[in-house]
């Protein structure tokens, strides 16, 4: 009976030192009732680049894609702006056309841009000039979404902000469940496309859509 309750307390003490090891790069690391590893790894520890391999079910084979990160360093008092979560982890914000005034667009580190946030407004500091976040008008009650552009003119509504590191919008003319609800959705051509999510975070998501939060990230580098 001692032999048994010895060998059933190692095990548990095998398991609690399992689950508190680190994640492996892309796996989960947390949540509520989330049995398995805790700690996080970190999003720059392999130098900027990460390499993720996905097998195919059914005896399927096996695909191998790699990311590679941003080479620009991040200039004082910028940031990065970027997806956290799958099917977007570690794309960033930037112009469709880059550096232009043009649709926001989620896309690689190795094209990201540099932002701040002042005054309530959501500037791109592209190398031709500044450029300040557009959401569009709401003109129809029935939408869910609302597009982001770029401009050269400062926008006329809403206010840009960061509640830590989460970028979020407001406008007192919209109700909104959630102020940090984006949208991700890719065009015709496959550019994804930022939009205002108007509804509440992963709740009636439109067709072809995925639901997102953005983060400001001031690492020196854009990581993958």
């Amino acid at each position: 009976m001692a032999c048994r309750s010895y060998f059933a307390g190692t095990l548990l003490l095998f398991a609690g030192i399992a689950f508190a090891q680190t994640a492996p790069q892309w796996g989960q690391c947390g949540g509520i009732g989330w049995p398995g590893p805790t700690t996080c790894p970190s999003a720059g520890g392999d130098g900027g680049g990460s390499t993720s391999t996905t097998t195919g079910g059914g005896g399927g084979g096996t695909s191998t894609t790699t990311a590679t990160g941003g080479t620009a360093t991040l200039a004082p008092g910028n940031s990065w702006i970027r997806a956290v979560v799958d099917p977007n982890f570690h794309k960033y914000l930037r112009s469709e056309t880059l550096g232009t005034a043009s649709e926001a667009v989620l896309g690689e580190p190795s094209e990201a841009a540099q932002f701040q946030v002042t005054g309530g407004q959501l500037v791109q500091m592209a190398s031709s000039g500044k450029l300040y976040a557009i959401v569009e008008d709401l003109t129809d009650p029935t939408v869910k979404k609302l597009k982001v552009t770029w401009s050269t003119s400062p926008a006329t509504a809403g206010t840009f902000d960061f509640s830590g590191d989460t970028l979020e919008w407001s406008n007192p003319a919209i109700t909104r469940p959630q102020n940090n609800a984006w949208l991700v959705c890719p065009d015709s051509a496959g550019n994804r496309d930022l939009y205002v999510n108007l509804g509440a975070y992963a709740y009636q998501t439109p067709a072809g859509c995925a639901d997102q939060t953005i983060h400001a990230y001031t690492g020196s580098t854009a990581s993958a």
